[in-house]
């Protein structure tokens, strides 16, 4: 039983949301949106991100949102790994459920790997940054922090990299903008935040919270940009029962328990963040959300907004309900499941067993 209000939301345009699918950016529109972004990015100005006048300075990444932010609606999509349907879906709920010039959108990060639309979603993202400043914002995920370029080559520090490779593969393809792409990528997220700290007492990360072997330097220094504390934010896993989770650093992507989010809600309110409760991504849920029953006293939501399994997810139907969540003051999001039909799903993304047999 999720203590978090959801509503199921089934009467989109999916003709329209098709539509958007089957037109996705490539090509003239695609160099358009790259060379704005690289404009954008020289120089080291605002990048005009949503929530980046609260920014302590250009180099801050763990932002604490000032009470006097125009407040209006705050849109949150989970992880979306290429899935442009979902992407799509999503934004014309949003749309429709209108909120006005004061609303915002926040990316919950781990934009590729996983999808066939790994570029496209990245490149809408874009789109809307450019088109709507000040509107649109992304929490760094641990797939867009792996991704670096390093000797002619992409790398990726994480599994699967499939973008990674599609990027490499690139060179003399149809996709003659898709080197430049790639390193628009790396410096975007280079100086993407990692966290946001609401006025009403909500983080908002891609993973964690900094473990507890970070809390005592933390709480001496008020460091929240600490390269280690910025890699918590990005990297931590949540565990769903445990009270505690003993910091392991010979990983980054270790766990953390419901007492450890405690500690760290009441440091962090010390240090003059009020926090009480997390919105994040990063764990793959069948669902699509959670919230843990163990963790009510300092409530933590997950959610996801991918549409269908990945080839990582060995159980559970193919098709999902992809979730997005929707800001209420002094509580949890509120998460809107949204019901893509079913054929649509299999029309964009077959399923691999069923590409094969029919093959």
């Amino acid at each position: 039983m999720s203590s978090a209000n959801v509503l199921d939301v089934r009467g989109l345009d999916w003709g329209a949301v098709a539509d958007a699918v089957a037109n996705a950016i490539d090509g003239e529109r695609a160099e358009r949106i790259i060379a704005r972004m690289e404009e954008r990015l020289a120089g080291g100005g605002p990048l005009g991100l949503a929530f980046e006048e609260s920014a302590a300075g250009p180099d801050d990444k763990a932002i604490q949102v000032g009470e006097d932010w125009p407040v209006g609606e705050v849109w949150f999509v989970g992880d979306l790994h290429g899935d442009l349907l979902a992407l799509e879906a999503a934004l014309q709920h949003i749309d429709r459920s209108g909120g006005g010039p004061d609303s915002r959108i926040v990316f919950l990060g781990d934009l590729f790997d996983d999808g066939i639309h790994a570029a496209e979603v990245v490149l809408r993202v874009f789109e809307l940054l450019l088109d709507g400043p000040m509107r649109i914002t992304v929490v760094t995920g641990n797939h867009d922090e792996g991704l670096t370029f390093r000797d002619g080559r992409f790398e990726s520090s994480v599994i699967p990299s499939d973008f990674t490779d599609w990027l490499n593969e690139q060179s003399g393809s149809g996709h003659p903008w898709a080197d430049r792409l790639g390193r628009v990528i790396i410096r975007f997220f280079a100086r993407a935040p990692r966290a946001l700290f609401f006025p009403d007492g909500l983080l908002v990360a891609h993973g964690g919270i900094p473990h507890t072997d970070l809390h005592a330097e933390l709480a001496e220094k008020g460091d929240f940009n600490d390269p280690r504390v910025l890699q918590d934010f990005v990297w931590l896993r949540a565990h769903p029962r445990a009270r505690k989770r003993i910091p392991n650093r010979t990983t980054r992507g270790s766990e953390f328990g419901r007492e450890d989010f405690a500690a760290f809600c009441a440091l962090a309110t010390r240090l003059g963040r009020p926090l009480s409760r997390m919105l994040r991504g990063h764990d793959h849920v069948e669902d699509r959300f959670a919230d843990f029953p163990a963790w009510s006293a300092h409530p933590a939501l997950t959610i996801n907004t991918l549409g269908h399994r990945l080839p990582r997810e060995v159980f559970g139907p193919y098709e999902r309900v992809p979730v997005i969540a929707r800001w209420v003051r002094g509580e949890l999001p509120e998460v809107r499941r949204l019901f893509i039909p079913p054929e649509l799903t299999r029309q964009v993304y077959p399923e691999p067993a069923a590409a094969e047999e029919g093959s």
